[in-house]
C-alpha cells in the first residue's frame, strides 16, 4: 500500500491541539470517492473497454513488479561510521515510516552516525535478479530485521541468504514469522537457534497452544506483555539482551516515525561495534493501545465504545445524512500496523466513502491477528447483547482470528454468530499497486432494512440448455417445488405474494407459459419490455457488449425492438429465468479460446431486476447458473470484470448443493454470494432388475447345487443370461455348452457374482430435492451405510466392514481383493458383509424413529441403547448372522457416531437460513463436500466455504492416491504387453480435491515420483523427488488440465506442480526411467526451447474462461464433426502455468500442449463421490481427450481410458468403458433411478433426457460407449408405450430432445440399430412437435 492519501497521525489524548489543526484540513478537502483513486471511471466507457481487455503486459511474470529500490535511502557521502539495515516485511506499510525515521536520523545535526536502509516485500524475493541484490545487499549490512514471513519457499531463501551473513552482523532481529526464519535472530549473547527445542519458559511461550491457535503473532505479544515473569528466569548475563529484544518489538510493534528512529538508535548504539562508545541515547517506546478504536478525524484512540459514539455524535463537520438516527451503522476491522505506521490511506478513504453516503462507522483495531475479542468489546452492547452495527467490514485481508500462517475458525464463528450480521471481506491491494491490479487477469452488501411486506426478492432460475424444457435446472434439486415452498413459507411470514397458484405445477405453467419456448423466442412469459433507450441509459457497460454482439437490442431475449426479461411477478416477487450465454448454439463462437462478454439480454435481465424491480436481494436457485462464470478476473472483481457489473449493488443469496464447494466458492468470490446449501437426494442401493436378478437367483441355486450334478447345467444358464445382459463386455465369459472343471466354473460364477454385486450396492441420488423436506430416517439408511464403510483413524473410529470380516478372522481388504478377482467364497463373504451392516444400520435406525418414519432424540434413544447389552439393535441383529461375535466395544463407538450423523442428516436449517439471509443476520458457514467422507457438511442450509488451499495434498490423501496410481499402473501394465504407459493425461476437478483433501492432486505427485513436504503449520508448498530405489518403476509423464474452478482455487498448487515436474525433468536419470526427463528433451529440441520451458504440463483455460465448450456443443447438437470438438478442447485448454512466472496468469502454447498430449498412452479421471457419475454432468466428457490424443498421436493408436472410483471404500480402477456400462445400468436403465426421477415430474423427465445426451458426448469424445446402451434406451424409453406417453406427457419438451438425442446417435454412427426404430423415432418426433405447438391431428 502507498504511504496516506491523507496522512493522520492520531493524538493521545493530551495531544489533541495538533490533531485538531490536521481536522480543519481534513474537513477543508473535498470528499473524493473511493472509486476516483482507481485509473478508470465509468465515464470513460471507451477506456474501461481497454481495460477489462488488458492484461499483464512485460513485467517478469511474477505477482508484483515493485523493486526494492523505491525503499532505499543512502545517506550523503561523509566521515561518520555507516550503518546499513536491511529489512524484509510482508507488506510495504513499514515503507513511509522507516524512511521517514532514517531520513530525520540522517538530517540531525548531532548524530553520530549515517544510516542506510533498503527494505524489501517477500513476494519480490521470487524475482531472481531481485534475489541476487538482496544477497547483494546483506553482503555489508550490519543489521537485518525480518517480520511476518510465513510462505515457506521464500522464508527458506530468506534464510539460505541470511544465514551466510549471521556471524558477520552485528544484530539479526525477527519478529513473528515462521521459526525456521526466527531461529535467524540474534542480539549480543541473546539468541532463538534453540527455537521450539528448548525447555526454557522463554521459549515455552512460543510453544503454538493447538486449542487456540491464533497464530504466532499472539505468542509474541503475550511475549511483550508477560516482560517481567520472563526475566527472572534469565541468567544475568543474558537479560539485558533479551531485554533489549522485547524493546526492539515493542519498538517496532509501535511503528510510528519515532519509535523507528529510537529503535534504530538503540541497536546501533549497542551492537554497531564502531558505535558502542558513542553514547547515543534513545527514549523508550511509545506504547500505543493493543486493542481500540480509531477515526482519522478523532483527537485520540478509544478503549470504551461509549466515549467514541459520545464523540462522534459531537462532530460538526457530519452531514445530515449522518446525523440521522437511523443512518445504518458498519463495523470496520482494521490491522493496527497500518495505523501506527501512518499506512492508513485506504481506510482513512473507505471510512470517508462511507460517511459520504450516509453511513456511520465504528473502525476497531488490534495489534495481534485475533479480531473476535475486539469485535464483542466494541461492536456489541454489554448490556442487550445486540450489536451497535448492521454489517462489519473486515480491511484486514486476514481471517478474523489467525494470520498468514494458521487460523481458529470455531472462535471466529462464535464472534460472528454472537454478532449476527453480514460480515464481507475487502482485501487490501497490499502485494500489488492499483494498476498491477487493474491490468492482472488473475486479480485477486448489506440487506436493506425493510418490513417484510416491502421487501422485494428477485428469484432467479436457470434453463440449461436454452428449452422450455429445461426452466429451473439446477443440480440434485426440484427448483419449482422448492420455490413452492419457500414462497408458501414466507408468505407465513407476511412477505407479500399476492397471486401465488395453488400447485407447483400451476407455478411452472405460468412461469413457462407458452407452448414453445426456445430461448430466442419472446415465448416463455414476458415479465417486462425494455426498449433500447432505456436499456443504454441504466446500464453503464451496455456500450462495452457491442464489440461481442452488436447493437441493442440483439437477437437474444429481444423481439427485435426491446429487450425481453422473461418471468412472473407474485406481488414483491419475482421468479425470473436468467438468459444463458449465448454463445452456446453457434460452433464459431464457441471455437474462441476467450469467453464471449454477457449478451445484451443477459445484461438486461439483471439491470431490470436491481434498477426497475428494485429487489432488496436476488436468490439464486439451485446448482449453478452463469452469472459468476462472466469474463472477469479470477479473483478480487474490479468495476471492468461483468460478474461484478452486473450483480451491481444487489445482495446476493444462492441456494447451492452442498457437494459443490469449488463452483459456490466461485460464486462467493466472483458475484459476492452468501450461499445456502442444500442436501443431495437420499442415496440408495440401485438393486438390481430383469435379467440381472434372474442371474443372482442362478447364482444362488449354483452356490447350494454345485456339487450336484445340476452344477454344469446351471453355469451354462448363467453364462447365456450373463450375455443376454451384455455382462460378456466385463466378465471373459466361455462359449455355451463348452466343458468345464469344478474351479473354472467356480470362477466364471464369482467373476459374473462379483460384477452383478458391484450393481446391486452402487449408491445413486433417488428423485431430487425439496428445499425444506430432510429425508425420513429410512431413506437415511443407504448414507449411513456408506457413512459406516469407511475407517476413520483420527475419530478411533474402526468401519462396519472391517469389524465384521474381523469376526470371522479375515482384513477386509483381503476380502476386497478376493471378491474382484472373482473368488467365489469372497464374493459371498463381502454379500454377506454387506447385508449384515445394512440390516444391523437398518436395526438401529428403526429404534430412533417413531410410527411416521420421523427420526426422533437420537441422543436421547442412544443413550437409552447404550449400556444394555443384548438390547442394543445392532447387537440384536447380529446375533441372527454368521457375525455373532463381533466386537462390542468397536461397535458401540461406531454407532455412538453414526446416531451423530443421523441427527445431522435429517435437520432441517435450508429455510431457516434462507429466512436469516434475508434479515440481514449471519448465516453459519460450513464446509462443503461429500456427505459420506465429511459428514462435518451436514446440516445443510450453511453459507458453504472450501478448505485452507496449502492444506493439500493431506497424508491421508497421499496414501489414498498412492493405491488408485499403483492400480491405475498395474491395470495400464496388463492391458498394455507388460508396459508401462509414458505418459498419462489426465484432469484435476475443483471440487474433488476439496472434497478428498486432495487425492488427484497427490495421484499426480506419485506418478512423477515426488512427495509433498509439509511446513511448520501443516501447509504444502514444497515437494522432494522420492528416489528410483524407493519408487521402483520409472516416473511416468503427466499432461494436467485443470478445470477453470481449480485454476481460480488452487492456483498454489499449480504453481507447486509446474515446480514439482521441472524439478524432475531436470533430475541427471537414465531417460529409460525418467519420462518426463525424456520427453522434456525432445519437445525442446523441438520446439527450440529450454527443458525447462519444454517440461511445461500444467494447462487449463484462459483466465476467466471455463470448460472446453465440448458440452455446449453437445448439449446443443450445434457441431458437424469430432474434429470441431477436438479444436474447441485445443484452443481452450492450451493455456499453461508458468511458476517461474507465476503472476503472468495463463499464457496460450498451443503447440507445447499438443507434443505432450501426442506421448499420452492413457487418459484418466476420478469419481469421488456416490452422488456424481461420468453421465450425470457433462463436465467429465467436456475434459476428455481420449479421440483427440489419438489423432495426435504419431502412430494413430487410441490410448487406453482408465477412471478410477473412490466411491467406496474398495477403490477400484475401471476402463471408461466399464465405467460407462456401470452408469448405464445403474441410472439411465434402473427403474429404480428412472421412476424416483418420473416422481419428481416435469424436471425428472428433463433429467432422463440429460442423461442420454452425456452418453452422446463419450460417444463423440472417446467412443467408449456399447451400442447396446443405445438400443437398450430405446427399448425402456421408445418402445414402451406407456411410458413413451408419460414423458410425452409430463415435459413434452424434453422428450422431444429425447427422441432427438436417439436421432443424433444413429446420424452420427454411435448406435447401430434397424430401420423401423428410427421410422418409429421420426413419427414420434412429428407427433411431439404437434403437441407442443397446440396441433390435434
Amino acid at each position: 500500500m502507498s504511504s496516506s492519501l491523507v496522512s493522520t497521525p492520531f493524538a493521545t489524548a493530551t495531544g489533541a491541539a495538533a490533531a485538531a489543526a490536521q481536522k480543519k484540513k481534513l474537513l477543508a478537502a473535498p470528499v473524493v470517492p473511493l472509486h476516483s483513486f482507481l485509473l478508470s471511471s465509468r465515464r470513460q466507457p471507451a477506456r474501461r473497454a481497454n481495460t477489462v481487455r488488458c492484461a499483464v503486459a512485460g513485467g517478469n511474470g511474477l505477482f508484483t513488479q515493485t523493486k526494492p529500490e523505491v525503499r532505499r535511502v543512502v545517506p550523503a557521502p561523509g566521515t561518520l561510521p555507516r550503518v546499513k539495515v536491511v529489512y524484509v516485511v510482508l507488506e510495504a506499510q513499514y515503507q513511509s515510516s522507516i524512511t521517514a525515521a532514517v531520513l530525520q536520523l540522517n538530517a540531525d545535526p548531532r548524530r553520530a552516525a549515517a544510516f542506510e536502509v533498503v527494505g524489501y516485500l517477500v513476494e519480490e524475493l521470487r524475482d531472481e535478479e531481485t534475489y541476487r541484490t538482496f544477497c547483494g545487499d546483506l553482503a555489508d549490512a550490519n543489521v537485518f530485521i525480518g517480520s511476518l514471513i510465513f510462505v515457506e519457499e521464500l522464508a527458506l531463501k530468506v534464510k539460505a541468504a541470511v544465514d551466510k551473513e549471521r556471524d558477520r552482523m552485528d544484530a539479526v532481529l525477527v519478529f513473528p514469522s515462521m521459526p525456521e526464519v526466527m531461529r535467524l535472530n540474534k542480539l549480543g549473547s541473546f539468541s532463538m537457534s534453540q527455537l521450539g527445542q528448548s525447555k526454557s519458559p522463554f521459549f515455552q511461550l512460543f510453544k503454538r497452544n493447538k486449542s487456540n491457535s491464533s497464530s504466532f503473532a499472539d505468542s509474541m505479544l503475550k511475549l511483550v506483555r508477560t516482560l517481567p515473569k520472563v526475566l527472572k528466569y534469565l541468567p544475568s548475563d543474558k537479560a539485558q539482551d533479551a531485554r533489549l529484544y522485547i524493546l526492539s518489538l515493542q519498538f517496532w510493534l509501535g511503528g510510528s516515525p519515532d519509535n523507528l528512529q529510537n529503535f534504530l538508535k538503540m541497536i546501533a548504539g549497542s551492537y554497531v561495534p564502531a558505535l558502542k562508545g558513542a553514547g547515543i541515547k534513545y527514549d523508550d517506546p511509545v506504547l500505543y493501545l493493543d486493542a481500540g478504536i480509531w477515526h482519522p478525524l478523532a483527537p485520540t484512540m478509544y478503549e470504551d465504545v461509549k466515549e467514541y459514539l459520545n464523540w462522534y455524535g459531537t462532530r460538526r463537520d457530519a452531514n445530515d445524512k449522518l446525523k440521522d438516527p437511523n443512518a445504518p451503522v458498519i463495523g470496520l476491522v482494521l490491522q493496527r500496523s497500518h495505523i501506527v505506521t501512518g499506512d492508513d490511506g485506504h481506510y482513512v478513504a473507505v471510512i470517508m466513502e462511507l460517511e459520504a453516503m450516509g453511513a456511520k462507522v465504528i473502525p476497531i483495531f488490534a495489534g495481534g491477528l485475533d479480531f473476535s475479542g475486539p469485535t464483542q468489546r466494541y461492536l456489541v452492547d454489554p448490556i442487550t447483547g445486540k450489536p451497535f452495527v448492521n454489517a462489519v467490514v473486515s480491511l484486514t485481508g486476514f481471517a478474523l482470528v489467525g494470520g498468514p500462517a494458521r487460523q481458529d475458525h470455531p472462535k471466529a464463528i462464535a464472534a460472528l454468530q454472537k454478532l449476527d450480521v453480514p460480515y464481507i471481506v475487502a482485501l487490501p491491494l497490499v502485494f500489488q499497486t492499483t494498476e498491477e491490479w487493474l491490468n492482472s487477469t488473475l486479480g485477486l452488501h448489506p440487506i436493506q432494512v425493510a418490513l417484510q411486506e416491502e421487501k422485494k426478492l428477485a428469484i432467479t432460475v436457470f434453463s440449461f440448455p436454452p428449452d422450455k424444457g429445461n426452466v429451473g435446472s439446477a443440480a440434485y434439486l426440484n427448483v419449482f417445488n422448492s420455490i413452492y415452498s419457500v414462497l408458501s413459507d414466507l408468505k407465513e411470514d407476511g412477505y407479500n405474494i399476492e397471486g401465488l397458484p395453488d400447485t407447483p405445477e400451476a407455478l411452472i405453467q405460468e412461469v413457462i407459459h407458452d407452448k414453445e419456448a426456445q430461448f430466442n423466442s419472446p415465448n416463455l412469459n414476458v415479465a417486462y419490455r425494455m426498449n433500447v433507450r432505456e436499456y443504454q441509459s441504466l446500464t453503464s457497460y451496455a456500450s462495452l457488449l457491442e464489440e461481442n454482439w452488436g447493437k441493442p437490442p440483439g437477437n437474444l431475449n429481444s423481439d427485435g425492438e426491446n429487450l425481453l426479461v422473461y418471468g412472473k411477478q407474485y406481488g414483491n416477487v419475482f421468479i425470473g429465468v436468467q438468459p444463458t450465454f449465448g454463445y452456446e448454439g453457434d460452433p464459431m463462437r464457441l471455437l474462441f479460446s476467450k469467453s464471449a462478454s454477457p449478451h445484451h439480454g443477459f445484461a438486461a435481465y439483471y439491470t431490470f431486476v436491481e434498477k426497475i424491480f428494485q429487489a432488496d436481494a436476488v436468490l439464486h436457485f439451485g446448482t449453478h447458473g452463469s452469472l459468476e462464470f462472466m469474463p472477469g478476473k479470477q479473483v478480487g472483481m474490479s468495476d471492468t470484470c461483468y460478474p461484478d457489473s452486473l450483480i451491481g449493488n444487489i445482495p446476493n443469496i444462492y441456494y447451492y448443493a452442498a457437494n459443490n464447494p469449488s463452483e459456490a466458492t466461485v460464486a462467493k468470490r466472483r458475484s459476492y454470494a452468501n450461499t445456502i446449501s442444500y442436501l443431495t437426494p437420499p442415496a440408495e442401493n440401485a438393486g438390481l432388475y430383469k435379467g440381472l436378478k434372474q442371474l443372482s437367483e442362478l447364482i444362488s441355486s449354483y452356490q447350494s447345487l454345485k456339487d450336484t450334478g445340476r452344477g454344469p447345467q446351471i453355469v451354462s444358464s448363467i453364462i447365456s443370461t450373463a450375455k443376454q445382459c451384455n455382462l460378456d463386455k466385463d466378465v471373459p465369459l466361455p462359449e455355451e455348452g463348452e466343458e468345464l472343471p469344478p474351479k473354472e466354473r467356480d470362477l466364471i460364477v464369482g467373476q459374473v457374482y462379483a460384477k452383478i454385486m458391484e450393481i446391486e450396492s452402487r449408491l445413486l441420488p433417488c428423485g431430487l430435492h425439496v428445499i425444506g423436506e430432510p429425508p425420513s430416517a429410512i431413506e437415511a439408511v443407504a448414507t449411513l451405510v456408506n457413512i459406516a464403510a469407511l475407517d476413520r483413524p483420527e475419530d478411533g473410529i474402526i468401519s462396519l466392514p472391517s469389524i465384521l470380516a474381523a469376526t470371522v478372522g479375515r482384513d477386509i481388504e483381503d476380502v476386497y481383493r478376493g471378491s474382484d478377482k472373482g473368488i467365489l467364497d469372497d464374493v459371498e463373504l463381502l454379500r454377506q458383509i454387506t447385508e449384515a451392516s445394512r440390516g444391523a444400520i437398518t436395526a438401529f435406525v428403526e429404534k430412533t424413529t417413531n410410527s411416521k418414519g420421523q427420526v426422533v432424540d437420537v441422543a436421547n434413544n442412544l443413550s437409552s441403547i447404550l449400556g444394555f447389552g443384548l438390547s442394543e439393535p445392532w447387537v440384536q441383529y447380529l446375533s441372527q448372522t454368521k457375525f455373532i461375535r463381533a466386537d462390542r466395544e468397536k461397535l458401540r463407538v461406531l454407532f455412538g457416531f453414526l446416531g451423530e450423523c443421523l441427527k445431522l442428516i435429517v435437520q432441517d436449517n435450508e429455510l431457516g437460513s434462507l429466512k436469516l439471509a434475508l434479515e440481514g443476520s449471519y448465516v453459519e458457514p460450513g464446509p462443503g463436500g461429500d456427505p459420506i467422507r465429511n459428514p462435518k457438511v451436514l446440516p445443510t442450509g450453511k453459507n458453504i466455504h472450501a478448505l485452507d488451499p496449502q492444506s493439500i495434498p493431506t497424508a491421508a490423501a497421499l496414501k489414498s492416491a498412492k493405491i488408485v496410481v499403483d492400480r491405475l499402473l498395474e491395470r495400464q501394465k496388463a492391458d498394455n504387453g507388460g508396459k508401462y504407459p509414458e505418459t498419462v493425461a489426465l484432469v484435476l476437478w475443483g471440487t474433488d480435491n476439496i472434497k478428498t483433501y486432495g487425492e488427484s492432486l497427490a495421484q499426480v505427485l506419485w506418478m512423477i515420483g515426488v512427495r509433498p513436504v509439509a511446513d511448520t503449520f501443516g501447509r504444502v508448498n514444497r515437494v522432494e523427488p522420492v528416489s528410483l530405489e524407493e519408487l521402483g518403476r520409472p516416473r511416468i509423464d503427466v499432461v494436467v488440465n485443470c478445470s477453470g474452478v481449480f485454476r481460480d482455487l488452487f492456483i498454489n498448487q499449480m504453481n507447486l506442480l509446474d515446480r514439482a515436474v521441472k524439478m524432475v525433468a531436470e533430475l541427471d536419470e537414465p531417460v529409460e526411467m525418467n519420462y518426463v526427463r525424456k520427453h522434456a528433451q525432445e519437445q525442446a529440441e523441438e520446439l527450440g526451447v529450454s527443458l525447462r520451458e519444454a517440461a511445461t504440463r500444467v494447462f487449463s483455460n484462459a483466465s476467466g474462461s471455463y470448460s472446453s465448450n465440448v458440452n455446449l456443443a453437445v448439449e446443443n447438437a450445434s457441431w458437424t464433426d469430432e474434429k470441431q470438438l477436438q479444436d474447441m478442447y485445443l484452443s481452450r485448454k492450451s493455456f499453461a502455468f508458468d511458476s517461474d512466472a507465476p503472476g503472468a496468469g495463463m499464457k496460450e502454447k498451443r503447440k507445447a500442449f499438443e507434443l505432450a498430449l501426442a506421448t499420452a498412452d492413457a487418459t484418466f479421471q476420478n469419481l469421488d463421490s456416490s452422488e456424481i457419475s461420468l453421465t450425470d454432468v457433462s463436465h467429465y466428457f467436456d475434459s476428455d481427450p481420449t479421440k483427440l490424443v489419438q489423432g495426435l498421436r504419431k502412430d494413430g493408436r487410441a490410448p487406453s481410458s482408465y477412471i478410477a472410483d473412490t466411491t467406496t471404500a474398495n477403490a477400484q480402477v475401471r476402463t471408461l468403458s466399464e465405467t460407462v456400462r456401470l452408469d448405464a445400468r445403474t441410472k439411465l436403465l434402473n427403474p429404480k433411478w428412472y421412476e424416483g426421477m418420473m416422481k419428481s415430474g416435469y424436471e425428472g423427465v428433463r433429467e432422463i433426457e440429460k442423461r442420454l445426451t452425456n452418453t452422446v458426448g463419450w460417444s463423440a469424445t472417446s467412443g467408449q460407449v456399447d451400442n447396446w446402451v443405445y438400443e437398450e434406451a430405446n427399448t425402456t424409453f421408445i418402445e414402451d408405450e406407456a411410458m413413451r406417453k408419460r414423458l410425452m406427457d409430463t415435459n413434452p419438451n424434453s422428450f422431444r430432445k429425447l427422441v432427438q438425442t436417439f436421432l443424433e446417435a444413429s446420424g452420427r454412427g454411435y448406435w447401430e440399430t434397424s430401420e423401423e426404430n428410427l421410422e418409429r423415432l421420426r413419427e414420434l418426433y412429428s407427433e411431439v412437435e404437434d403437441k407442443i405447438e397446440g396441433i390435434d391431428r
